[in-house]
């Protein structure tokens, strides 16, 4: 079994045949990506089924929902920005700042919510929980796809 490296400075360039070097970008593995997609599947729906069956006003619902949201979009918005800076493609810092920024907030804006809302701290765990894990598993999913992706443009 031939064994994969990541390279990625200049100096280590040099150290390396080329053949080694070429081996970037890494095709994920099928039970990293189905564990992302299952990871992202099971918090989004496991968070949404806590709502559908929580006693909160239908405004309260429609609040937590809007952060889950806004949390995905942010968190995917921040592994895009990184890895477009680390693969040397043009981004603009207020965006990369707007997607931290973002980020951050939906992550104040639960945990603020979470603080004053009248729920058991069981419940407020596992808002806290799912959230979590949902924003993580985006990451990943965003990750693998854009892995994919570079492995089928390399390989093409």
């Amino acid at each position: 079994m031939e064994q994969q490296t990541f390279v990625n400075s200049e100096e280590t360039k040099e150290k390396f045949p080329k053949n080694v070097i070429e081996k970037n970008p890494f095709k994920p593995t099928p039970a990293f990506v189905s564990a992302s997609w299952a990871a992202l599947f099971i918090g989004m729906v496991s968070y949404c089924v806590g709502l559908w069956n929580a006693n909160m006003e239908l405004n309260e619902k429609g609040y937590y929902f809007t952060i889950l949201l806004f949390g995905l979009f942010s968190v995917i918005s921040v592994q895009k920005a990184v890895r477009d800076k680390m693969e040397k493609i043009p981004v603009t810092e207020i965006y990369y700042g707007i997607s931290w920024f973002t980020t951050i907030a939906s992550i104040v804006l639960l945990v603020v919510g979470l603080w004053n809302a009248e729920l058991a701290l069981s419940e407020k765990g596992f808002y806290g929980m799912a959230f979590t894990l949902s924003l993580f598993a985006s990451v990943s999913v965003q990750k693998n796809t854009r892995d994919l992706q570079a492995f089928k443009n390399q390989n093409d």
